[in-house]
């Protein structure tokens, strides 16, 4: 009889290590965003409030701030695998801790147990993604990487939602499940090949902006700032909007306006890959004071057709203005620099998950939810426009130039 051939050589040898590698990118990135139909549930248990809850969320951004930051440049050097399957072990880890906690102090180690997992897989796997793909599908391969993280993320608070509401232990059952998931993400990561050239040297990501695209990174980040910080507000406060200020207590429902942002996000991120960078982050910049508007409205009326509405519009223009500002950002750069400056860019958009967050916790407490919310959606409307002024004022001012270079 000959040698077993390796489940790993079999399968490089197909077209399946992509779609392997996106599932895990999926399965990793549903268990991020698992908590938010349940954080009003741990409230009652633990007995805290919204400001509280922000905060819990917002540790989650510190893990993955220090995940990118430390490990960013460790699967060109390790190789792919080693690090997903740390990202896998940080999730694993932080769905044991949530099962078991019973303190605040347990869901912040959960939080930022779960904020390394994704720090690690959002650069990483976006890598493997893209390396694994065959050739006919090397022109899609960063659409499906985006689809797998953004479209993880929004399908984690929908699928909790549903076991919250409607199965027993529903503070537990979602992690169990989660942990299936991850155990079959771990089978995927080592029946896909290694993919990484593993070349350089371990050390800390740089972060840096160099000249000549600093005048577009500051109006693309604070785009994405504006756009995260309201995904961050919808993945943490949706559920506390829908029942405090709508009067429904429906897990499943808070869930699905929750996962809903992301969804719309990941869809108009792939529907807008070819649309010229700046126009794109414009019309984001645009549709997101559009979704600013119709949630002040929702939450002053208190309307859950507003409300999902608003979740809506406001995943639309964040995933326009987030995607194409990446590209705009990566037209200015040049390529040996571009891997720090897009880790600059996305440092920017995770400091916008948390700060403006806790901000509305603070608010809320001081304000009351409803006003908090009503103002945050005036900030970040003011934000998103006067991103859209500074590159209407860009553009402008090089037509000119462009003019005299034709002539």
């Amino acid at each position: 009889m000959g040698r077993a051939v390796p489940l790993s050589l079999v399968v490089s040898r197909t077209r399946y290590p992509m779609a392997l590698l996106a599932y895990a990118f999926a399965a990793i990135m549903v268990g991020t965003t698992l908590p938010t139909p349940m954080y009003a549930l741990f409230a009652d248990d633990l007995q805290f409030h919204v400001l509280t809850t922000t905060v819990i969320f917002a540790t989650y951004a510190g893990g993955v701030l220090f995940a990118l930051l430390a490990f960013g440049r460790w699967s060109d050097v390790l190789g792919r695998r080693p690090l997903l399957l740390a990202g896998i072990g940080f999730a694993i880890v932080s769905a044991v801790v949530f099962v078991l906690a019973d303190s605040v102090t347990e869901l912040l180690i959960g939080r930022v147990l779960s904020g390394l997992s994704a720090g690690i897989f959002t650069g990483t796997a976006t890598a493997a993604v893209i390396e694994a793909a065959p050739p006919a599908w090397r022109d899609r391969a960063a659409a499906v990487a985006t689809v797998a993280n953004i479209g993880g993320l929004g399908l984690g608070p929908i699928l909790a939602g549903v076991l919250v509401q409607y199965a027993p232990h529903p503070l537990d059952l979602s992690f169990v499940v989660h942990l299936v998931l991850a155990a079959f993400a771990v089978v995927a990561v080592l029946a896909a090949p290694e993919t990484s050239p593993r070349t350089g040297r371990l050390g800390i990501q740089r972060l840096s902006v160099p000249p000549e695209a600093r005048s577009v990174f500051v109006v693309a980040s604070l785009a994405a700032f504006a756009g995260f910080a309201v995904t961050g507000l919808f993945a943490a406060v949706a559920p506390s909007f829908l029942a405090d200020i709508l009067g429904i207590e429906n897990h499943a429902l808070a869930g699905l306006i929750a996962g809903s942002i992301f969804i719309a996000s990941a869809i108009a991120q792939v529907a807008t890959r070819t649309v010229d960078p700046r126009r794109a982050v414009a019309v984001g910049c645009a549709i997101l004071v559009v979704g600013m508007i119709v949630l002040a409205a929702a939450l002053h009326f208190s309307s859950l057709p507003g409300l999902i509405a608003a979740a809506v519009v406001s995943g639309v223009g964040q995933g326009i203005s987030f995607g194409r500002g990446l590209a705009a950002v990566a037209e200015r750069t040049p390529a040996g620099r571009r891997a720090e400056v897009s880790s600059t860019y996305f440092t920017v958009a995770y400091v916008a998950i948390a700060i403006p967050v806790i901000g509305e916790g603070l608010a809320a407490q001081a304000w009351g939810l409803q006003t908090s919310g009503v103002l945050f959606a005036v900030a970040v409307a003011a934000l998103a426009t006067a991103c859209l002024a500074a590159i209407v004022r860009q553009t402008r001012r090089e037509s000119p130039q462009a003019q005299l270079v034709h002539s």
